[in-house]
């Protein structure tokens, strides 16, 4: 029997019914294999004027070149400001493909343009190699940004899932390495913390749906190569365990209520605000892993990805020398 159905937004039931509750993949492979066929099964976009170009970025010293895919909007004039959207999947799975109708979304109700990168997956490549193509995706942006009509002094970074717990952690990498500065880190029901399904305690209605604590542990365990929540794990590697927050971009997050990952945003939320960053966090009743795509129709669904639309615009729109935190940037 279901311990959190009751809770469920009342759009998402029929689909639960028919579908069934989570991805149900027991190893890489099988959760691979679901994703592809959920891309292969999405109809072709609708026609919005959105130009997409391919482009082969240097990596990290010693690493492949990183394959981006930048959106441009139509119908807007003058350097544009750039989003870095990072895919999510676990760590284990997709590719910067299966984030093209959010980019063509989000490029369109902006008007900016989106550069999606095609990090490395983990296991085949551990910490903190993703991290890095990430990264190096930042420094390309900044770099040869005002060559392709971009605006580099208005970036931001953003993810669903693993894409916003890489988005956190590049926001800390950028900052101790002295890197290039992002404006925002949008933050999207974000994979922050390892110990979340393996050593903590677990929150009695989350994590039912889609997203479990199970495959938490293998995606987690899988890109840091040893096991989720032990004591070993490198407080660099996961940005909850990453102790000194202050200095950071701003950020929104929005999360469902049912998300597995309610509990460490909230909790990073508050740190972030206790350390001085300017942070913005949404909950929204009903939603669980992955809700707001599943059934984009409902009004928590639309609300979600409203919150994130009008904080970049309003981050976008800003005066210079009236942005939150730019005091500090």
């Amino acid at each position: 029997m279901s311990r959190s159905r009751h809770l469920v937004m009342p759009e998402a039931h029929a689909l639960l019914d028919a579908y069934g509750s989570s991805l149900n993949a027991a190893d890489v492979a099988g959760l691979r294999a679901m994703i592809q066929a959920m891309i292969e099964s999405m109809p072709p976009p609708a026609e919005d004027g959105v130009k997409i170009a391919e482009y082969r970025v240097p990596g990290s010293a010693g690493a492949p070149q990183v394959r981006v895919l930048v959106y441009i909007p139509p119908g807007v004039t003058g350097p544009l400001p750039v989003h870095l959207d990072i895919h999510g999947g676990g760590y284990i799975s997709g590719s910067a493909d299966i984030d093209a109708a959010l980019c063509r979304q989000m490029c369109v109700a902006v008007g900016c343009a989106v550069v999606s990168v095609d990090y490395r997956l983990a296991p085949e490549v551990s910490y903190p190699g993703a991290l890095e193509d990430c990264y190096a995706a930042l420094q390309w942006i900044h770099r040869q940004g005002s060559a392709l009509g971009f605006d580099v002094s208005r970036i931001t970074c953003g993810g669903e899932s693993a894409g916003g717990g890489h988005c956190a952690a590049l926001a800390i990498l950028a900052r101790d390495r002295g890197g290039p500065k992002f404006l925002l880190q949008l933050l999207g029901q974000p994979m922050l913390d390892d110990r979340t399904g393996s050593t903590s305690e677990p929150h009695p209605y989350t994590g039912e749906f889609v997203w479990t604590a199970e495959l938490n542990r293998l995606g987690w365990t899988s890109l840091l190569g040893i096991e989720a929540g032990s004591a070993e794990v490198p407080s660099r590697a996961v940005p909850a365990r990453v102790q000194d927050l202050s200095g950071l971009p701003p950020a929104c997050i929005v999360i469902g209520s049912l998300d597995l990952f309610v509990e460490e945003s909230i909790e990073y939320a508050r740190r972030l605000m206790r350390a001085g960053v300017p942070t913005e966090l949404h909950v929204l009743p009903g939603g669980f892993h992955g809700s707001a795509s599943i059934v984009p129709g409902a009004p928590g669904s639309v609300a979600y990805f409203q919150l994130q639309y009008q904080a970049l615009r309003q981050v976008f729109s800003a005066d210079p020398q009236l942005r939150v935190g730019s005091a500090k940037a």
